[in-house]
């Protein structure tokens, strides 16, 4: 994996660049649609590859792990082929989910055992199994094996943590290093900053990470329900720390405003369920704010589903036919909602790229975070 700094806006951290993996370039700021099954919620490959364009998508090492399975994804030789994406993955290493299985999971020095949510069966995650997995996954980047804490945790409890997910990075790092790709094309490791919102957990984590030399590096465990200034403070610790001539990625994260927060912060990836899940229930994200297309006003609004036609989908259909199939449960309401949802964020990260390297990014986000806050 290579990554170069094209451009760098002169008034803050933002920077454009790119991302070249051995199945495509990945233009950074860059959002990667989550597609936690070896599927993005109501899209197909086709209209994700030739509609929203996106480079890369990410897959989640639980759910594909349990489902299908490793015998299934092997015999297919990966994942890329299993679903016909020939284009970049990125794999979590399932760490998040099995934090949220707090009532089905003990955490040991040795990995994570816990219970499937579909059937109960037994399971144990180590740093190790999680890189055999994610070398069964084929992604083009997989992620180390890490703890998310909750919030709020005393510092104390975040710092135990912080030691249990760096003694698995020593693992999972070495382990990588000692093991190689299955498919014929690299992978790249990404370690976790973990921490929590306290400063000093943070800048021992990225500074742990940063000397590991990794080809890119994470930010985890925010936007777990902390203040979102909370997370620009703890965003801004860490990236003061971690090499600017890697990408950066901050998991899980966010609205459209977060997401132009943290690239004036120096973030170059993002990954959120925001735009496919909140588009399912009736949520619009455009470039004049939110629309909340269940709402009585947009019932005989034959308008395009957005004048700025960013997917086929926004002038195909108006906002009052979206509205009918949304309050019918129709499944095409999901998928034009997505579509459209999944093409605005694309849209976003590409104009945030242009506003970069015309060195006009910081006036535009600052007028840009006023508008995408209002409700339509």
């Amino acid at each position: 994996m290579q990554f170069n700094i094209l451009h760098t806006d002169p008034q803050s951290q933002a920077r454009a660049g790119e991302i070249t993996t051995d199945h495509s370039v990945i233009q950074t700021p860059i959002f990667m649609p989550v597609g936690t099954q070896g599927t993005v919620k109501s899209v197909h490959q086709h209209d994700l590859k030739n509609d929203i364009n996106a480079p890369v998508i990410l897959g989640n090492t639980y759910h594909l792990y349990l489902r299908p399975g490793l015998e299934v994804l092997s015999k297919a030789g990966g994942l890329h082929r299993f679903m016909n994406w020939d284009r970049s993955i990125l794999t979590d290493s399932g760490g998040y989910q099995v934090f949220s299985l707090s009532e089905n999971r003990k955490l040991t020095r040795e990995g994570a055992h816990f219970r499937s949510h579909i059937d109960g069966s037994a399971h144990v995650f180590t740093p190790e199994s999680v890189v055999d997995i994610q070398r069964t996954i084929g992604s083009d980047i997989m992620m180390a094996f890490d703890e998310c804490t909750p919030w709020p945790c005393e510092h104390k409890y975040a710092g135990d943590s912080l030691d249990l997910t760096h003694h698995w990075l020593d693992r999972g790092w070495k382990y990588f290093n000692e093991s190689g790709p299955l498919y014929g094309y690299s992978q790249a490791f990404f370690p976790i900053v973990q921490g929590s919102v306290f400063k000093d957990l943070r800048e021992s984590s990225a500074e742990k990470i940063a000397a590991l030399g990794a080809e890119g590096n994470a930010i985890g465990g925010l936007s777990v329900g902390e203040p979102a200034e909370e997370m620009y403070d703890m965003i801004e610790v860490v990236n003061r720390i971690l090499p600017a001539d890697r990408p950066r990625y901050l998991m899980g994260v966010g609205t459209p405003v977060n997401i132009l927060e943290a690239i004036e912060r120096g973030v170059d990836m993002f990954d959120c369920v925001m735009p496919t899940r909140n588009g399912r229930n009736g949520m619009l994200f455009t470039a004049r704010g939110i629309i909340n297309i269940r709402n009585r006003k947009w019932m005989d609004d034959f308008s395009p589903v957005d004048e700025m036609g960013l997917s086929v989908v926004d002038t195909q259909y108006s906002k009052a036919y979206l509205r009918h199939l949304i309050i019918a449960g129709e499944l095409l309401g999901a998928q034009i909602a997505t579509m459209h949802n999944l093409a605005f964020y694309l849209w976003l990260v590409r104009e945030a790229f242009v506003q970069i390297s015309n060195g006009t990014f910081s006036p535009w986000k600052a007028k840009m975070v006023k508008d995408l806050g209002t409700r339509l």
